[in-house]
C-alpha cells in the first residue's frame, strides 16, 4: 500500500463533465481522490446550496466509482473576500465559508484549502487585514465545530505567498483546525523573489502542513505551465514533505483549450508518479 495519496484538481477536467464523470476519469488514471472546486463563478457557488438529495447523490457517486472527494479548493472568496471594505461583501464571504464547511462535512471532505489573501480586487489596507483576521477567527471556530480543517493556500499575491506568512496567522489563532496547504509552485516563485530557499520556507511550517499542491510555475507566471517546463524542484519538495509527515498531495493543473484533456492528465500523472518513484527509491 502506498504511503501517500495523490489527488487531482477538478479543474483539470472539462467543466462539461458531471462530478461522477470526473471521478471516473480520475480513477481511470490511477488517482486516489479528487479535489472539489468552489470558485467565484455562480455555477460553482451554487454547489453551496445543493439540496440534501443532491449531496447524497454525490456521496453515492463516490461509492459507485470507488473514488472519494477528500479536499475542497475554496476560491470563491476571491470575489467575496473576508477582508473586504464593503460590509455586504464580507457578510457574503462569511456565508460562503460556513456553507462550504457544512458541504464539506456532508460530503466527507476532510480539509478546505482557503485563499490566502484579505482582498483580491480591492486595495489591501490595515483595515482590510484587520477584518480578514477577525473573520478568519470566526471561520476557524465554525470549522472546529464541524471537524473540518481550513488550510491556507500560499497565493500568487504578496499578502500570503509563502509558508512563513501563513504561520503568522496559524500561530496567532493557535487552532488544530487552521493549517497551511502550500502551493509549491507559488512558493517557488516567492522564494525567488525574496532570495530565499523554498524548502527552508516550507520547514518553518513543519507540523502545520496538511497537504501540498504540486503545480509547475516559471518566474512571474503561476498558471498553465506544463509539468517539467518550469523551475519547480518537485523531487526536493516531495521528499521534504514526506519526511515531515505530509501524506496528501494534489496535482494542480487546468483543462485548457490547446490541450486534449485526456492526454494532459496522462502526461501530468506520469510525470508526478516518476517524481514519487525517485523519492521513494532513495528513501
Amino acid at each position: 500500500m502506498k504511503s501517500y495519496q495523490l489527488g487531482i484538481y477538478e479543474k483539470a477536467m472539462p467543466n462539461s463533465l458531471t462530478i461522477e464523470e470526473k471521478l471516473r476519469c480520475a480513477k481511470s488514471y490511477g488517482y486516489d481522490y479528487m479535489e472539489l472546486s468552489v470558485d467565484e463563478t455562480d455555477q460553482k457557488l451554487a454547489r453551496l446550496d445543493m439540496s440534501a438529495e443532491e449531496r447524497a447523490e454525490i456521496v453515492a457517486a463516490m461509492f459507485r466509482v470507488g473514488l472519494p472527494i477528500r479536499s475542497m479548493c475554496l476560491s470563491g472568496h476571491r470575489k467575496y473576500p473576508l477582508g473586504s471594505a464593503d460590509e455586504a461583501t464580507r457578510s457574503r464571504g462569511m456565508e460562503i465559508m460556513e456553507k462550504a464547511i457544512i458541504l464539506a462535512c456532508d460530503l466527507g471532505i476532510r480539509m478546505i484549502q482557503i485563499a490566502g489573501y484579505d482582498v483580491y480586487y480591492e486595495e489591501s489596507t490595515q483595515q482590510t487585514r484587520a477584518w480578514f483576521l477577525e473573520n478568519l477567527k470566526k471561520s476557524v471556530e465554525i470549522a472546529a465545530k464541524y471537524g473540518v480543517i481550513l488550510a491556507f493556500e500560499t497565493m500568487e499575491t504578496p499578502f500570503l505567498n509563502n509558508c512563513k506568512k501563513a504561520m503568522r496567522y496559524i500561530s496567532e489563532i493557535n487552532s488544530p483546525y487552521l493549517k497551511v496547504y502550500p502551493d509549491i509552485g507559488n512558493c517557488t516563485n516567492a522564494a525567488l523573489e525574496y532570495h530565499e530557499d523554498v524548502i527552508e520556507d516550507f520547514l518553518c511550517a513543519r507540523g502545520q502542513v496538511s497537504a501540498m499542491h504540486l503545480k509547475e510555475t516559471v518566474p512571474g507566471k503561476y498558471r498553465e505551465i506544463e509539468f517539467g517546463t518550469g523551475h519547480v524542484d518537485f523531487e526536493r519538495a516531495v521528499r521534504t514533505a514526506l519526511d515531515n509527515g505530509v501524506r496528501m498531495f494534489v496535482t494542480e493543473f487546468w483543462d485548457v483549450p490547446d490541450h486534449e484533456y485526456h492526454e494532459h492528465i496522462r502526461y501530468s500523472k506520469e510525470f508526478i508518479d516518476k517524481v514519487f518513484e525517485k523519492v521513494l527509491e532513495k528513501s
